[in-house]
Parts: structure tokens; sequence; C-alpha cells
């Protein structure tokens, strides 16, 4: 029989660290100075997610799906980087609309994992939870697309508000509060907008579960119907120039 190598399940501490608040809110202070400053996510994520992935991959397992998808540990990075496999989408798929957004923001699957590799090592890690950790970074980008959530300020804001409520990642729920006490007051529901976005992902489908292959061959309307995803109406309403 020949040998397989495997990673032995790491040390308890990696899902279940002590929460560094300091690293945190460091952390965010450079974030909200320039919210392009992605290493800085991941850099709050690892100090405040805790047991979050842990027990986002358990509830994966209990889903009607999850177990095969957790036994084909299908890795999205480089399924979404292949720019062929990604024009065979039609215009109106799911898979189609997430072309199109990453083209026309200059975006790529592997830059935000390679950020991800640089900040925490651990995650490239052969373990079933640092899969899961890999895979809900690899679809950030398609969260967008079916939430309706720009790569704006308050579309980042609202989008990671939305991804606290998917998730739990305590990590997300500070960045969203940074950007809500960021918000200027005015004339515009900056706060209301964000606090939609969390209500949004409290009562859509449970997004970590889906299978993204098939969901990314769905029409875009169809998917957010089914994924109970309706429009955004409190960031829609906010004219586009002020999003920022």
């Amino acid at each position: 029989m020949s040998e397989v190598s495997v990673t032995l399940a790491p040390d308890r501490s990696l899902f279940a660290p002590r929460r560094q608040w300091g690293v945190a809110l460091r952390a965010l202070r450079r974030l909200l100075a320039d919210k392009d400053d992605t290493a800085q996510v991941f850099e709050i994520m690892r100090a405040l997610n805790g047991p979050a992935t842990m027990r986002g991959y358990r509830r994966l397992l209990r889903t009607a799906q999850g177990g095969r998808l957790a036994y084909d540990r299908l890795e999205l990075a480089p399924m979404l980087a292949d720019q062929a496999w990604l024009d065979g989408f039609a215009p109106d798929a799911v898979g189609g609309a997430y072309r199109t957004f990453m083209r026309q923001e200059n975006l790529s699957s592997e830059g935000l994992a390679e950020i991800g590799r640089r900040q925490i090592a651990a995650l490239e890690m052969r373990h079933p939870h640092f899969w899961y950790a890999r895979r809900t970074r690899d679809v950030h980008d398609i969260w967008h697309v079916l939430s309706g959530y720009g790569r704006d300020a308050l579309g980042e804001g609202c989008l990671v508000a939305f991804s606290y409520a998917q998730t739990k990642g305590l990590g997300w729920a500070l960045i969203a509060l940074g950007a809500a006490f960021r918000a200027r007051p005015g004339r515009q529901p900056y706060l209301r907008a964000i606090w939609e976005a969390y209500r949004r992902g409290r009562s859509a489908a449970w997004l970590p579960g889906e299978d993204y292959v098939a969901l990314l061959a769905e029409p875009l309307e169809e998917a957010r119907r089914r994924l109970g995803l309706n429009p955004p109406a409190i960031y829609l309403s906010i004219p586009q120039d002020l999003r920022g």
C-alpha cells in the first residue's frame, strides 16, 4: 500500500485563539484609511474570528450536500481564475455577472488568495477547517454579485455586515461597526443601509453551504430569488457618487 501524506489536525488554538482586540483595532484603523488594503481584513479575521471557521465547517456537514462538498474539497480560487472557464457562462448567469464584475474591477481570485497566504500562512494547511476557510475567502466577490453590493466604501461596509450574519465571524462585525461609525451624518441613510445588509444576511439562505459550480451556472435573478436575496433597497437609494 502506498503511503499517503496527511497533515494531522493542527493545534486547536489555530481555530479558537485568544481574541486580540488591540491587533484588530489597529488593523481596522488602517483599513478605514484605505478600504483597498485587503491585508488588514485578513489581520482582523485572524485576530477575532476564533472558532467561527470550525463551527461553519460543522454546519456545512449538516446540510444536504455539505458532506459531498467537503469530501470533494474543491479549491475555488484556481477555478475562478480560469478565464476560459468563466467565458463559458451566459451573460445573465451568476458566473457571467461574476466575470463582468471581476474584469470591471480589475480583480482576480488568485490575487485575493495570495494576500491571504501572506497574512495567514496556516490558511494553506491540508486540513478540512482550513479548506473551509479558503472556500469562504474565495466566494467573497461572488457574494458581491449575489447581494448587489458594489466595491464602493458603503458597498464593502454592507457586505461585511451581510457576511457577519452569514458566518458569525466577529471580525466581520468589527469592520461593519467601523464602517457604521465612519459614516457621516446627513441626508443619506448610510447606517440604515448597513443595518439592512445585516438583516438581509440573516434572512437569506446560508451561502457557505452552496455548491458554487452549480450556482455559477444559474441565471442570476433566479439564484437571487431562490436564495432569498431581494434587492438592497436602502443601499440602492443612495446615489452612486455618494457611496464612498
